[in-house]
């Protein structure tokens, strides 16, 4: 048995070479875009975190790749997903058709507005 990726590397080097192509520029992307966001695996897929906090993943399937970002930006920007494949939480994408960069930087800045703006409204812990 293949042990689990632990990095994103990892993950990538066992796609073929259009799922690792696409999903090598959406990291581009993302990272541009959130600077400050960790790599990580969560639940076996490549992954961001913020301040401790999940931000966002994505994935390569058999016949798809897909970037998981939360229901609130795919809402926000509903009209500009239209021709895309869309679930609950994220966008579904063939590895040959990529998710165009300003959609993408788009989603992934809305996720972290939204994820400030939950920081600013959680109750300070108590000690």
């Amino acid at each position: 048995m293949t042990p689990k990726p632990t990095t994103i590397d990892a993950y990538l080097s066992r796609l073929t070479a259009e799922q690792r192509a696409a999903l090598e520029r959406l990291r581009t992307v993302i990272r541009s875009a959130a600077p400050d966001a960790d790599e990580c695996i969560s639940y076996d897929m490549p992954a961001y975190r913020l301040d401790g906090r999940m931000l966002l993943s994505f994935a390569a399937a058999a016949k798809h790749c897909a970037l998981h970002i939360g229901a609130h930006p795919l809402a926000v920007h509903a009209r500009e997903l239209e021709r895309h494949d869309t679930t609950k939480g994220a966008v579904r994408f063939p590895p040959s058709h990529p998710l165009p960069d300003a959609l993408v930087r788009k989603l992934v800045t809305t996720r972290i507005a939204e994820r400030k703006a939950q920081r600013s409204t959680r109750a300070p812990k108590r000690r």
